[in-house]
């Protein structure tokens, strides 16, 4: 088989949860570990750091893949869903995996396959295992796929667990209470492993607390040590300023980073701590190498779809947030520019509450709704009744691209327009 005929077979064969949803899981760990055991165990092979949450488990696993590449060490990275090819899920400093890796591992290991029959994301995070074992990576960056403690990557011994917020979504899986979602992340924390928590909230607080104690497991509120403010946002990057919020610790630097969503503050705090942590463990990690990694993260790691803006006139912003937390902090974050009239080009998938995510979004803006090649995608007809029961100025359409051209048409050069509500939304563009 070729590269096409491969992912043909992988997405026929295997149950793949971006396209279908959950009834692709299959919960607990007993596939993977079967593969892996097969396999000779490459979980085992190099050393990793598991990062889990809610949102920003992607940026945060790029900042600290850019951040350990600028150190010079050999960085595995796996992440999910992809937005163009699946080869982008199998990263070695920032570069996909080529093509015939994924075309060699099926073909190596189809009998495998069929025997055990794992979903689309298990047979991902063995090849992923298998790719990161037969490179040598110093360290490989694994990125949770949902949840944590079922989750297929939570095979790992990692040297660091990282857990970036909590919020609500995929209530139907992992349960309907902040606390009860906190505890099925809190599974990746593992015995005497430090784990670094880097936004501290009172319900998911004390089930991390309480799993960490349990596992004689160091943590770290990586907020309550750091604090993270923006100075300015000028040439495509954003100036913080990081300062101690412990007398044992005094700082007051500046950085830039080049990941320019606001929602990214949260995340600088949990990096800034996990290095400090990675330090302790014996990398060497300079403040050098904090600085051209977070400035260059996109560049260094082909990372795309996250405040990723398409053009400055009319101001154009594609981004990836799709639940009710992530979409808080994108909303405040147009709130913030400065603009005559909003367009947005929305699609979601079925199983998100569009009824309350839709009243998030500003009711004076233009709304542009779409869907998508996925059987995930709520369909127009379906969006057609959910919007009747608000009053938005709206229009629907068949694709992404289509919605997108009627915004430009429709927009000035000092509007603003958003493209979002899914990954799905984003990966379908042409300037991704």
């Amino acid at each position: 088989m070729n590269y096409q005929q491969t992912i043909a077979y992988l997405y026929e064969k295997l149950p793949v949860f971006h396209r279908v949803g959950a009834v692709a899981l299959k919960p607990g760990l007993e596939n993977i570990t079967a593969l892996c055991d097969a396999l000779g165990s490459p979980q085992t092979q190099f050393k990793s750091i598991h990062v889990g949450g809610t949102n920003g488990k992607g940026s945060t696993s790029h900042l600290l893949s850019a951040i350990l590449q600028s150190a010079g060490y050999k960085v595995g990275l796996h992440t999910s869903p992809h937005l163009k090819s699946y080869t982008e899920r199998f990263k070695i400093n920032g570069k996909p995996c080529e093509e015939r890796v994924v075309v060699d591992f099926v073909a190596a290991h189809k009998s495998l396959i069929e025997k055990i029959q794992p979903s689309f994301f298990e047979i991902s995070v063995a090849l992923a295992f298998d790719f990161f074992a037969q490179q040598n990576v110093d360290i490989a960056i694994i990125e949770v796929g949902l949840g944590g403690r079922l989750d297929s990557t939570n095979i790992i011994n990692p040297v660091l667990s990282i857990i970036t917020n909590i919020s609500f979504d995929h209530m139907d899986l992992l349960g309907d209470t902040l606390a009860q979602i906190s505890f099925e992340k809190a599974g990746i924390v593992k015995a005497h492993t430090p784990v670094v928590i880097s936004e501290t909230h009172p319900e998911t607080a004390p089930v991390f607390l309480r799993k960490a104690e349990e596992s004689e497991a160091p943590i770290f509120f990586a907020d309550q040590i750091y604090s993270v403010h923006s100075l300015a946002l000028e040439d495509g990057k954003r100036r913080l300023k990081v300062e101690s919020n412990l007398d044992l610790i005094p700082i007051n630097e500046e950085v830039e980073i080049d990941l320019v969503g606001s929602y990214q503050i949260k995340n600088v705090v949990g990096i800034w701590q996990s290095v400090k942590v990675l330090n302790q463990l014996g990398f060497h990690i300079s403040r050098q190498a904090v600085e051209i990694g977070m400035a260059n993260c996109a560049k260094l790691t082909a990372f795309k779809g996250r405040w990723q803006v398409l053009s400055e006139t009319p101001m154009t912003v594609a981004d990836v947030a799709h639940n009710y937390g992530g979409l808080c902090e994108t909303i405040e974050q147009i709130n913030s520019y400065d603009f005559d009239r909003l367009h947005l080009v929305l699609g979601f998938v079925k199983d998100k509450d569009v009824q309350g995510i839709l009243p998030l979004f500003p009711k004076n803006a233009t709304f542009y709704f779409c869907t998508f090649d996925s059987p995930r995608a709520l369909s127009v007809q379906e969006l057609v009744y959910i919007v009747d029961n608000f009053d938005l100025t709206c229009s629907f359409y068949r694709d992404v691209t289509s919605a997108l051209e009627a915004a430009r048409q429709n927009a000035t050069l000092k509007d603003f327009i958003y493209v979002g509500g899914s990954t799905f939304v984003v990966s379908e563009l042409p300037e991704i």
